[in-house]
């Protein structure tokens, strides 16, 4: 080996491994952004809630659907319509609710207060309210109604004692009558002027007798504008008055309804109501009351003819154990 490539193959001096030795070795590093490793995610979650929002808007639109189809159903149904115009009673009901409301507290506040008035009679009015006494005064007594025909009724009365007529025309009484059935009648004729009430003569049977009788006569005064009206709740009641009518005055089927002489009644204001009609076209309702109706209607009381027979507790227990 020759000295030149001992030479060469020598290490450098140390002067330039010095010079080396001070340059700072520097190496590029590019920085890491978070960004990127999430960004798989966040497109994986945007997928997953577009399929969940499609999802929901199908639903939403499938549910519209089945809500049209309901109303146009309830709408064409007995239910629906039901439902309807219960919703518009109510919003009516609330409507007037708030209305009263407001006005019960408007009249709180109002200020009522009742002025006097002084008014001085003038002689005029002395002799107007003269004029209505002397009218007073003209008006019949109740016990003198049937004055007039007094003579009728007493004979009639009497004929009654007799031995009965099977045979009689209709609507005359084919059964007699006893001294107490006449007593009965003759006070609600000339005491109590044809309105008012009556002991019961013990049972329904006695009290349909003494009806027949007083139809029988009503019928002689008043001839055919007269209409007989009973009054019994139980149908069974009715079936007996009937019965016992049909039997007392030879009457027929075709003589008892709404067109004929004798109309039976379960209701006390169905009854007040034919008898406003039968005085409206100028005829008289002859009205009897059954002995178990604990309760007479008060409009009942305003017509010209009733008689009401009043039962004792030993009837109304009978009746009852009956029922």
């Amino acid at each position: 080996m020759t000295e030149e490539n001992i030479q060469n193959s020598n290490p450098p001096p140390t002067e330039s491994l010095e010079k080396t030795s001070e340059r700072p070795i520097t190496k590029k590093v590019e920085p890491s952004n978070p960004n990127n490793q999430l960004a798989p995610l966040f497109t994986l979650a945007f997928k997953e809630l577009n399929e969940h929002r499609a999802k929901l808007e199908k639903e939403v639109q499938d549910l519209s659907k089945k809500k049209q189809e309901v109303e146009k159903e309830l709408k064409t149904t007995f239910s629906g319509q039901s439902d309807l115009i219960a919703r518009r009673v109510k919003g009516f009901q609330e409507y007037l609710t708030g209305a009263l409301q407001e006005l019960s507290q408007s009249a709180e506040k109002l200020e009522l207060v009742a002025q006097p008035v002084v008014v001085k009679p003038s002689p005029l009015d002395e002799e107007k309210a003269s004029a209505k006494e002397d009218v007073k005064e003209e008006i019949q007594a109740i016990s003198e109604t049937f004055k007039p025909d007094q003579n009728l009724i007493r004979e009639s009365l009497d004929q009654f004692l007799e031995q009965p007529d099977l045979y009689a025309e209709p609507w005359k009484l084919r059964r007699s009558l006893v001294e107490k059935d006449l007593e009965l009648l003759s006070d609600w004729f000339f005491n109590q002027g044809g309105r008012g009430a009556q002991p019961s003569r013990g049972n329904r049977s006695r009290n349909i007798l003494v009806s027949a009788a007083l139809i029988s006569i009503i019928g002689e005064l008043y001839g055919d504008s007269f209409q007989a009206l009973v009054l019994a709740s139980q149908p069974e009641r009715l079936g007996e008055w009937r019965r016992g009518l049909q039997d007392a005055l030879g009457l027929g089927r075709e003589d008892f309804g709404p067109n004929s002489g004798i109309v039976l009644f379960e209701r006390g204001d169905a009854l007040v109501e034919r008898a406003d009609r039968i005085e409206e076209r100028g005829e008289v309702p002859l009205i009897l009351v059954d002995a178990c109706e604990r309760s007479i209607d008060i409009p009942l009381l305003q017509f010209p003819l009733w008689l009401a027979f009043a039962a004792t507790p030993e009837e109304f227990y009978e009746e009852e154990e009956f029922l």
